[in-house]
């Protein structure tokens, strides 16, 4: 690949490093129905949605919480997960939107997707995060190329110098669909080496899980996904991370992956994870859940599931949250206009 090419380029800063932000503004908003309470809440059991199948970082997400909220005894009902797939997280959320805009007794998890399907041209979707309470940012992860232990490929520089000879010549599998955070994550790369990156293949599916297996079963040359994901396919030899994109390495069983900046290219991606509730939440549920994530992401047991799990916690509670998700969906807006992805 010809030096001048490859790591240079018209760029665009392309670094999401998306944090965590909270809710306010639900102080006129009382709930009614299943959100309906009387100083008791929660009353009956809480549902928490993975809005993908199972494997990917949502339903991890969501499988953690319940997990930690269960062993740190902080709440005392039952709390479930459920996976609702399809669309990236844009049918859930256009269920959720419309039909449990008051149910204090569903929650989900969430990442950049919620601000991005509602956002980018194709696939988009006309619910975000502004019709949601955003009630807490749990965790930060970050991008990442992932290809199987046999691709020919064993750095990031190879495969790129055969996407600029041919940019259909890798297709890149993701959990979510086109133009969204797997997308972006897969072309970004190529976007800041200066190569084609709208001319690259990108199949979609729901989850990460799914995606993983396009790729061992060869239906993908690469797929792009959360660095935490791949750390059991890592132990388990089955494939090789050729680049993240953090500012620094990641400590554990992927510090000897580089960074992409490491490599020459400019960019950072993060993946945040956190609790979404209903749009018009009572202010009981709002104030219970305030206080309990952060009285868990306190907890040994809380630790002890990101070191396990290989992720950063980076706590921000609902006033955070929302202020920062505000701040974003303009930065992202930009991002996906500069690609010709936004609607």
């Amino acid at each position: 690949m010809k030096k001048t090419a490859k790591w240079k380029g018209v760029l665009v800063g392309i670094a999401l490093v998306l944090t965590l932000a909270g809710c306010s503004g639900n102080g006129n908003n009382t709930a009614s129905g299943a959100g309906k309470s009387n100083g008791t809440y929660p009353e009956k059991p809480i549902v928490v949605v993975a809005p993908s199948g199972p494997g990917g970082g949502w339903d991890r997400t969501a499988r953690t919480f319940s997990k930690v909220m269960a062993e740190s005894k902080l709440l005392d009902k039952t709390m479930t997960v459920e996976n609702k797939p399809g669309g990236g997280g844009t049918v859930f959320i256009a269920s959720y939107a419309t039909q449990d805009v008051k149910n204090d007794y569903k929650l989900f998890t969430g990442s950049p997707p919620v601000l991005i399907n509602n956002l980018k041209k194709e696939g988009n979707s006309p619910f975000g995060h502004k019709d949601t309470t955003p009630l807490a940012q749990l965790t930060k992860d970050y991008g990442s190329i992932v290809v199987r232990s046999d691709s020919k490929y064993n750095d990031l520089p190879a495969l790129l110098e055969d996407l600029e000879e041919d940019p259909t010549s890798v297709t890149f599998a993701g959990g979510s669909g086109p133009g969204s955070m797997y997308h972006l994550v897969s072309i970004l790369p190529a976007y800041k080496s200066g190569i084609d990156h709208k001319s690259i293949k990108y199949v979609s599916y729901d989850g990460t899980g799914e995606a993983m297996t396009a790729l061992l079963g060869g239906n993908a040359g690469a797929i792009a996904t959360d660095a935490s994901s791949v750390i059991e396919y890592v132990k388990a030899g089955k494939v090789k991370v050729l680049a993240v994109a953090a500012p620094e390495r990641i400590e554990g069983e992927l510090s000897d992956v580089p960074t992409m900046k490491e490599l020459g290219i400019d960019a950072e991606f993060m993946i945040w994870r956190g609790i979404f509730g209903p749009k018009e939440m009572s202010e009981e549920a709002l104030s219970f859940w305030d206080d309990k994530i952060q009285q868990m992401v306190e907890t040994e047991e809380w630790k002890k599931s990101m070191k396990s799990a290989g992720w950063e916690s980076d706590y921000k509670n609902s006033n955070d949250f929302k202020l920062f998700l505000d701040e974003q969906s303009n930065q992202i807006a930009e991002l996906l206009h500069a690609l010709d992805m936004a609607k």
